[in-house]
């Protein structure tokens, strides 16, 4: 395993009613602010309906961001791939594997709002499927190959991309899941990477991680490709202050907003979230395994105990969510740069180890000089007693 990467996993999560320019611009400065904290990924969704995830089209809020943040990676996250033609949406990803010199990564998935499907004639029982069969296309385009398909929505004749990847080793893929195994069978199938943005949203969160990595090996072997921990990336949810006193009245200015979402507007019942009152989201957040309302402490024990529960990946993402301020939430996005990248970077133990060399060298040097003194002052006494 290389070292653990972090990123930052966008749906975006925007109170309705709000500045929707304003917010968008907060997400590309966030952008700004996590490549120089040293974060590896940024993710941005694609969401067309119920009025807080805004973002429709991850690959504009890329190519917008990656100007702004020249080292980061770019995540779609993720492409509702059902919802497309899947030869546009290679051609897209393509053209943009270049714009950023190989920085993106292709995140896939069915779709999650029903209204999002309902708007375009799919059933949301339909887009699973479709996303296996747009899924097989896009590989293979992204491949090289020449494709003719026929799907329910889209028919392919002689189908092949003009572009070749930017980068010798092609766009990485990455398939989504939620806590049903399509993801994770899917991205076994084709040796591919997965989001398990299930991994800590639901009460059986940690129960979700076992099952996703034991589906991608099954369908790994029984197609002779392979998976690969590295490429397996955890999403939860942290908001960080000094103090947990501090971290619960600075998400007082907007969790209830977020609990009201998927509780009652996102269709994500494996999603389930409890609480009707502020305390009692905030202690549902961080009794039940579902995130860090807290402090750099508590984020580590957090991503130590994924960490165990699943056997090792390769990225931690922590969802944004506007729970609190936008400064407030900058500053949490600093403390976890600062106090829980060390710890799972192999930075933090030789910088302890230095200081504590360094103290035990001045401890010990401030005991010779005691010693000596002590010398100095004995002999001028005995000096003394002898003259008298």
């Amino acid at each position: 395993m290389s070292r653990l990467r972090f990123g930052y996993f966008m749906a975006p999560f925007h109170v309705p009613g709000r500045n929707p320019t304003a917010a968008l611009e907060r997400d590309l400065e966030m952008a700004e602010l996590l490549d120089r904290l040293g974060y590896d990924e940024v993710w941005y969704g694609e969401h067309h309906s119920a009025g807080s995830e805004i973002i429709a089209s991850p690959e504009i809020m890329i190519a917008a961001a990656a100007q702004r943040a020249p080292r980061i990676h770019f995540g779609t996250g993720v492409t509702s791939l059902s919802y497309h033609n899947p030869l546009w949406a290679a051609d897209r990803i393509m053209q943009l594997d270049h714009l950023t010199r190989g920085r993106t990564i292709f995140g896939i998935g069915p779709g999650s709002l029903p209204t999002d499907s309902a708007m375009i004639g799919l059933d949301p029982t339909e887009t699973r499927e479709l996303l296996s069969d747009n899924l097989d296309i896009v590989v293979r385009l992204l491949r090289g190959e020449t494709v003719s398909a026929k799907t329910r929505t889209h028919e392919l004749f002689d189908a092949k991309l003009q572009l070749a990847p930017y980068s010798p080793g092609g766009v990485p893929i990455a398939l989504a899941a939620v806590a049903s195994p399509t993801g994770p069978r899917l991205a076994g199938k084709y040796g591919l990477g997965l989001i398990s943005l299930g991994a800590t949203l639901s009460a059986d969160g940690f129960d979700a991680l076992a099952l996703h990595w034991n589906v991608m090996e099954e369908r790994a072997a029984a197609n002779d490709t392979t998976v690969d921990r590295s490429q397996w990336r955890l999403a939860g949810p942290f908001h960080l202050a000094e103090t947990e006193e501090q971290a619960r009245k600075q998400v007082a200015y907007g969790i209830e907003e977020w609990f009201d979402y998927f509780q009652h507007v996102a269709a994500f019942p494996q999603m389930a979230v409890s609480g009707s009152r502020l305390d009692e989201m905030i202690d549902f957040i961080n009794t039940s395994g579902v995130g860090v309302i807290g402090t750099p402490e508590q984020a580590r024990a957090q991503v130590q105990r994924l960490w165990d529960q699943s056997g090792g990946f390769g990225c931690m993402l922590q969802m944004g969510h506007d729970w609190a301020n936008p400064e407030d939430t900058k500053r949490s996005a600093q403390l976890f740069a600062d106090e829980v990248f060390p710890h799972f970077q192999e930075q933090a133990q030789p910088t302890l180890d230095a200081a504590a060399a360094a103290r035990a060298v001045r401890e010990g040097h401030a005991k010779k000089q005691l010693e000596a003194v002590d010398h100095m002052t004995r002999k001028y006494q005995q000096e003394v007693s002898a003259k008298a």
